[in-house]
């Protein structure tokens, strides 16, 4: 079947340039939406590789349309790009904290807290276990324990006295 020109200089939806249209802008909406939905993966997968992909993909996107398109389309194009991106990351910012998705991927717990102070041990006295220059270990009610000295060396087996705990730092004087 012979096009007539005719036929070409058609401007329906159903001629040869609409079609080619069409597919560039099925070729572009594609791009940014993968670079989109990459993007979004970036943000709970680790190693920047998804997210990289997904810059190129939006970048691509607005740039064939800038080659295929004119002007006025891929200004279009570039801003749909910029206010999606802007709108997409202030509703991640305000939504995905408090989903039930982001509460598979956040700690719940305390950074930092390890549950390792021990101010029990306050004023308690025991034994050098190791000489203690100016750290070691020390025997105080029946448990081991790492210490540091107040100020001078401590031999090995000497009474010493807890006068200070500063989180999992106990701090021992010779009795």
């Amino acid at each position: 079947m012979e096009l007539s020109p005719a036929f070409l200089k058609a401007k329906c939806a159903c001629s040869t340039r609409s079609l080619l249209y069409y597919s560039l802008m099925t070729t572009v909406v594609t791009l940014i939406l993968v670079g989109a939905a990459l993007l979004l993966l970036e943000t709970v997968l680790p190693g920047m590789i998804a997210g990289i992909i997904g810059f190129g993909c939006l970048v691509a996107g607005v740039a064939v349309a800038y080659v295929n398109f004119d002007t006025r389309t891929a200004n279009f194009v570039l801003l749909a790009v910029v206010v999606g991106l802007t709108a997409g990351t202030l509703c991640w910012f305000k939504f995905f904290p408090g989903s039930r998705f982001a509460k598979m991927f956040i700690s719940q717990q305390t950074v930092g807290d390890m549950g390792t102070e021990k101010p029990e041990l306050l004023h308690q006295t025991g034994a050098a276990l190791t000489p203690l220059r100016p750290s070691g270990t020390a025997v105080i009610n029946g448990k081991r324990v790492d210490v540091v000295t107040e100020g001078p060396f401590i031999d090995r087996g000497a009474p010493i006295r807890v006068v200070e705990v500063e989180g999992v730092r106990v701090v021992v004087r010779a009795v």
